[in-house]
């Protein structure tokens, strides 16, 4: 059932206490998709707000994106909103957009720079830091020293920003200490953006997560992906490959370990690591038309090794890292019906837009891919929404996907 913009229905289901969801999450078998209830009922959208969204590492941004002091950008997600700003000091800071007079918007542009922050409504101004620094007419006995705006944490991972809104967060930085090592040839903390861009969704967020996480739709609903890249295929085909990529890795100044701590197996709560390789097919050396560079080499990569690597941090930021440039897809819900897809293309911090890479050519493949998973999550949406939606068994090649849902099942589940 749709709108006539295609918008899914969601057919409302009972208000669920914890003892509905309890036995709903008991009753899940594995390997199979979940009951319509996770996706159409907004108590339990709830409840993901709070245990799941509420306590991961969550990508904000990149760097470059915040080069100078003053620079800021808005991180949201659903009623939060986040000033990520460059400080004086050159450290980045993560503060809640709430003022703390009547809890206005502060910033209300996705971003600016400046030097100081200033709430339209009442003209309380805040530093970069976050202090209150001037309040008019509030009295002699106004103490504005121990007011402040709300922080919360905010970790720098090979020049990508990640934020956490719980009061005592995971360890990111000790979770991602060997994934640094393996981003290092890639030098993204020298890297830019080239391009960023946000796809809207009709659709619950987890349909896009294990969209993303699985490949068993790619060789029938990506040709384009599915032409360059072995992961379209059962692993069993590209085997003999896999091991002439990685043993050309160390030769093109890339390191091979793999890391799969996701999930159940995470370091701490919503700090997901992981870092594979897998092979792209004979002649095809990147994510491209055509299967050729499409921008200068990263860091100190030497030459292309005929794969590319996957990206997790956390549990929704996933990348894919090719010799030439990084695509990260980060997800984020706007309401139990809505989500979106924030992707930024990242390239050697030196090259130039029209001399060393064509903007269009670089996004090519990433649009095209997400303009049909676009399409395909939304139709999925509309399916799940009707009353007449019943939870089918998963592939074998949507072993991670159920991972992924195994791990959320126990996550939100009451205790």
């Amino acid at each position: 059932m749709s709108t006539p913009e295609g918008h899914p229905v969601c057919v409302e289901t009972p208000l669920m206490n914890d003892s509905d969801l309890r036995r709903l999450v008991d009753a899940q078998p594995p390997m199979r998709a979940l009951d319509r209830a996770f996706y159409a009922e907004p108590a339990i959208y709830a409840r993901e707000l709070e245990q799941l969204f509420m306590r991961s590492w969550l990508y904000a941004g990149h760097v470059s994106e915040i080069p100078a002091p003053g620079d800021w950008f808005l991180y949201e997600l659903d009623t939060e909103s986040v000033i990520i700003v460059r400080g004086r000091d050159g450290g980045i800071n993560a503060l809640l957009n709430v003022c703390r007079h009547r809890g206005s918007r502060i910033c209300v542009k996705p971003r600016g720079s400046s030097k100081r922050l200033t709430c339209l409504y009442h003209g309380w101004t805040y530093d970069l830091e976050g202090r209150l620094r001037a309040a008019a007419h509030m009295g002699d006995d106004f103490d504005k020293d121990g007011i402040a705006l709300k922080r919360v944490a905010c970790q720098v991972v090979a020049g990508m920003i990640f934020i956490n809104f719980a009061e005592e967060p995971s360890d990111l930085a000790a979770a991602t200490r060997e994934l640094n090592d393996c981003l290092a040839p890639y030098r993204l903390d020298q890297a830019k953006v080239a391009h960023r861009q946000a796809w809207s969704m009709a659709a619950n967020w987890k349909l896009a997560v294990e969209n993303y996480c699985e490949c068993y739709h790619c060789a029938p609903a990506h040709p384009e992906y599915s032409r360059g890249h072995a992961l379209a295929d059962p692993e069993e085909r590209y085997g003999p490959l896999y091991e002439q990529v990685m043993a050309r890795a160390p030769q093109c100044g890339l390191r091979n370990p793999q890391i799969e701590l996701k999930f159940a197996d995470a370091p701490g709560f919503g700090a997901d690591v992981v870092y594979t390789h897998y092979p792209m097919w004979k002649g095809h050396v990147t994510g491209s038309e055509d299967g050729r560079p499409v921008a200068p080499l990263l860091g100190d990569i030497s030459d292309y090794y005929g794969g590319c690597a996957d990206l997790q941090i956390g549990p929704v930021t996933f990348g894919l890292a090719y010799c030439d440039y990084v695509v990260i897809y980060a997800f984020r819900p706007v309401s139990h019906q809505r989500s979106v897809c924030d992707i930024t293309w990242l390239v050697r911090g030196d090259a130039v837009e029209g001399q060393d890479y064509d903007l269009a050519q670089l996004t090519w493949l990433w649009d095209v891919t997400t303009e049909a998973d676009k399409r395909i999550i939304e139709r999925n949406a509309e399916g799940v929404n009707s009353r007449f939606y019943e939870p089918g068994p998963l592939s074998k090649m949507e072993k991670y996907g159920w991972d992924f849902l195994s791990w959320y099942l126990a996550t939100v589940r009451p205790a």
